[in-house]
Order: C-alpha cells, then structure tokens, then sequence
C-alpha cells in the first residue's frame, strides 16, 4: 500500500485493489487526486490571507489553544435572462484574485434586479439586521446598499440597467429581504427641429 493510499477510507481502498475495477476508474482516481492538490494549494493561499478580524484564538479544556477561522460565506445564484443568457450573481465574503481567494471584511448579500416597462426592482437578501442598520445611497444609474454593525457587515453596488428616478424612490425591509424600487425615467426626447435645404 503506497503512501497516498492511506489517505482514502478502507472501502475506497477495497475498491481499487478489486480486480474487477473498470480501469475507467483509474482516470478518476488520478482526477480526484489532482483536484485535492489543487484545494489544498488553495487552502494554503487562502489561509495566508485571512483578515485578522476572521481568525479567533480558544482555549480547550486541556489548556490548548486552537485558531478559528470564519465565518466565511460564498455562493452564486444563476438565472436565464430575458435575452435568453444565463445571468450569474455572487455572494458572500470571499472574492477571486490573481493572489488566489481573497476574504473581505463586508459580505456582498445575494441581490436580484427585476425590471418591468415602469420600473426597476432590487431585492437583496440582508438576515440579521435591523432597518436601522441599512443606508442605501442611489444614483441614477446604481444603488449602494451599506450595513455595518460589529457583528454583520454588508456592501454592494448595484448596477441599474436603465436610468431611474432616484428621488422617488421606495424601499421596505422585511424578514431579511430589502427591496427598493425606482420609478424609470424617461427617455431623453429627441430634439426637434426643421430640416434645411442646402443650395
């Protein structure tokens, strides 16, 4: 038994040394080892840069000190939109880069844009907050949602996909999910004018 073997349950070990093994099998074994590799390479940078406030020192019972690390979230959510592409938001603290996964300090909350002929409607996803806690801040063409509390901190900036009237505009927040809604404003006119013969 090499080395690498011990690191599998014994009845994925009984299953490789089967003889009636599909070698198909072989191919995925390598590709799971390969992926480990690569989690564990990104563990490792992940680890290196972790915030300070995100790791936590405790002490056990037997007087050990162990270092916690967290909370960390990430997701995505996918739809179909309405030009027929799929559309892909993400959510969560913890973002790509060239360095490898980065965790940031806010939480970047699961936000839906839903436009209809009249207007425009953000909904996000904010549990564990008070409606005090939120300050939103709106252009004409993006939507700042801020919360920062010593225990949950969330921001995102929402591009809006036409230009709205931000002054009046309505939002309600309600068991963790804020929704604001713009009014659209109205295209620019055409300006009008008479043509002119050349002579």
């Amino acid at each position: 038994m090499s080395a690498d073997d011990e690191d599998y349950p014994e009845w994925f070990r009984r299953r490789r040394k089967s003889p009636y093994r599909d070698p198909f099998f072989g191919d995925v074994d390598r590709m799971f080892r390969e992926m480990e590799k690569m989690m564990e390479k990104e563990f490792k940078s992940f680890a290196e840069n972790v915030p300070k406030d995100y790791v936590k020192e405790r002490k056990l019972p037997d007087g050990r000190t162990v270092k916690e690390m967290g909370p960390f979230v990430y997701g995505y959510s996918m739809k179909i939109g309405p030009d027929g592409k799929p559309e892909i938001r993400q959510f969560g603290n913890i973002k790509k880069s060239l360095k490898g996964p980065q965790v940031k300090n806010e939480r970047e909350p699961l936000v839906d844009i839903v436009k209809t002929d009249q207007e425009i409607r953000v909904v996000a996803e904010l549990p564990g907050v008070e409606k005090t806690d939120i300050k939103l801040h709106g252009t004409e063409d993006s939507l700042t949602i801020t919360v920062n509390t010593p225990q949950t901190k969330y921001y995102k900036e929402v591009a809006l996909p036409t230009k709205v009237k931000v002054k009046e505009a309505k939002s309600s927040y309600k068991n963790g999910v804020l929704e604001v809604v713009f009014p659209k404003a109205e295209a620019p006119k055409e300006p009008k004018g008479e043509s002119i013969d050349v002579d």
